[in-house]
């Protein structure tokens, strides 16, 4: 009985334990949030991010960002509702209804434009929503960021910088150091809990 009580406090405190998860830096200007980025990409960090309060030109060259693949997506997404709007009215006029109206041939380029442009557009927006989501890997309704009071700022006048501490190149003091030789306003270790 004396060691199952002590299994279950060690469940309570394991249950109220934090362990940090983010670095998270803040900056008070474009020029100081630019050099930051460029001097985490250079120091080989991969799983870091920048949060500012609007798009910062060359951002992401300064962070070492590939190009997007959305344009790829979206791409492909319009010729696959450019060949279906093609198959789907082919298939309609010659041969599941193969009716001839005013002597015009069954298959007519235009009268097969309008459907395909609209088609083209459609598959479009959806591949342009649905691959953000997907490469941004949305929603994610919470993220350890949002336990800072600070951040709150990201959305007005402030600029940060956050580094997770999953990232290879992650030591406490050693990018803690990188940070303030950034000039680093306020710098703050983010917890969670354990669950």
């Amino acid at each position: 009985m004396a060691s199952h009580d002590h299994d279950h406090d060690n469940e309570k405190k394991s249950a109220g334990e934090k362990k940090p998860v983010l670095l998270l830096a803040e900056f008070d200007s474009t020029a100081k949030i630019f050099h930051a980025a460029e001097k985490v990409r250079d120091a080989g960090f991969t799983r870091w991010d920048v949060h500012t309060p609007f798009p910062i030109h060359g951002m992401d060259g300064a962070m070492g960002l590939p190009d997007s693949r959305l344009g790829w997506i979206v791409a492909a997404m319009a010729l696959t509702g450019f060949c279906s709007a093609l198959g789907m009215i082919y298939y309609m006029n010659v041969v599941d209804y193969p009716l001839i109206i005013g002597g015009k041939p069954p298959w007519s380029i235009p009268s097969v434009a309008p459907v395909a442009f609209e088609l083209t557009i459609l598959f479009s927006a959806f591949g342009a929503v649905f691959g953000m989501f997907g490469i941004n890997r949305l929603p994610r309704h919470h993220h350890p960021i949002f336990f800072s009071q600070r951040f709150e700022r990201a959305t007005d006048d402030r600029f940060f910088v956050s580094i997770e501490v999953d990232d290879p190149k992650y030591d406490e003091k050693k990018t803690r150091k990188l940070l303030e030789d950034a000039h680093a306003t306020h710098i703050e270790v983010i917890e969670e809990e354990v669950v």
